[in-house]
């Protein structure tokens, strides 16, 4: 597993683990996510990063994108 940040442009990954507290596991699971679920990595900038989840684009800072682990 790696955080998603290290994912390359353009690649679909799937949630393995979202690391992290409850607060932030409730945050990230409300802009959908979840273990299991596809997301692919639209663009990064600096570490923060525009992803595609559930036919959404969701902006994430460095932080929260490390919680993510594919």
């Amino acid at each position: 597993m790696m955080p998603i940040s290290m994912a390359n442009t353009g690649t679909l990954v799937t949630i393995k683990k979202i690391s992290g507290n409850d607060e932030v596991r409730q945050h990230l699971a409300t802009l959908g996510f979840v273990v299991g679920e596809k997301v692919s990595v639209v663009s990064e900038n600096c570490g923060n990063m525009i992803l595609n989840v559930k036919d959404s684009r969701i902006a994430l800072d460095r932080t929260l994108a490390n919680r993510i682990l594919v």
